[in-house]
């Protein structure tokens, strides 16, 4: 991608933080879900560690090689005129350095945020200074690059906390999400967090964007906006809804031997005029 472009397209997207109206961002998979999102005319687009893991055919948690990652990014990036931020799990890497290393890779390909974790494998939480050390190496690998991408600090206290009570993942979450922002995050997001008392209540001891994932049983997006909330993402959840509504209709066809349903509402026509055939 050229440079110009792509610093144009990182300023883009850290300009939609600015909290006037809530970002909607549609996690893609792929080079074709993103272009789907694209049309219907969303702002930007991230990724979803999953899908793009899945659709490498790996698990999600750094299952899919480092490289693997890096290219599927540059096939979305490439298809697409958005601005892209990607989750980028916890970095790929063991050592802030490495953390570097990765994100100056990821931003080669096109990046003009990511998502960066604190939590180990879904088990643990990172030490909240190391977690910082990866952001700040992060931070400073984009300055090196002359990239402003924004950087969404994921926090995991709201899906790794044992036995603690909303106020000790409430506090741990708001100690998180003050050191994080001073190492050089941008965002915060309070992954799971679905309460909107606690949202509410972390978007006003918090002047920075909140990034609320969406999900069943939560508040609806006017509600949200209404809570402080400043972006939205999906996940996993396209990604899985997608790859469901493909099982059942495979399941159909092999049980029944009926395929009528097949005849999808956005087909070969519609899908192929996306797409550029060079």
């Amino acid at each position: 991608m050229d440079k110009q472009v792509q610093i144009e397209r990182a300023q883009r997207f850290r300009a939609l933080h600015d909290r006037s109206r809530v970002l909607l961002l549609p996690n893609a998979w792929d080079a074709g879900s993103a272009r789907i999102f694209e049309d219907l005319g969303f702002d930007a687009i991230a990724t979803t560690s999953g899908g793009v893991a899945w659709s490498l055919g790996y698990a999600d948690g750094e299952h899919a090689p480092l490289e693997e990652v890096i290219r599927a990014v540059w096939r979305i990036v490439r298809v697409v005129s958005l601005p892209v931020t990607v989750d980028f799990e916890a970095g790929y890497a063991e050592s802030p350095e490495a953390v570097a290393a990765s994100v100056r890779a990821v931003i080669d390909a096109g990046a003009a945020g990511i998502n960066l974790e604190d939590g180990i494998h879904h088990e643990r939480l990172r030490d909240i200074d190391d977690a910082a050390r990866r952001i700040a190496a992060a931070r400073e690998a984009a300055r090196d690059m002359g990239v402003p991408i924004v950087i969404n600090a994921r926090i995991d206290a709201w899906i790794i906390g044992g036995e603690a009570g909303a106020a000790e993942r409430f506090d741990e979450t708001l100690r998180r999400a003050q050191t994080y922002l001073a190492a050089g995050a941008d965002c915060i997001y309070p992954i799971a967090l679905a309460d909107a008392d606690t949202i509410a209540r972390l978007c006003t001891e918090l002047d920075a964007p909140i990034n609320v994932g969406l999900r069943p049983g939560l508040p609806d997006l006017a509600t949200l906006a209404g809570l402080g909330v400043a972006r939205v993402s999906t996940a996993t959840r396209l990604a899985s809804l997608a790859l469901s509504q493909a099982r059942d209709a495979a399941r159909e066809w092999r049980d029944t031997g009926r395929f009528a349903f097949l005849d999808a509402g956005f087909a070969y026509p519609e899908l192929q005029r996306l797409f550029p055939d060079t």
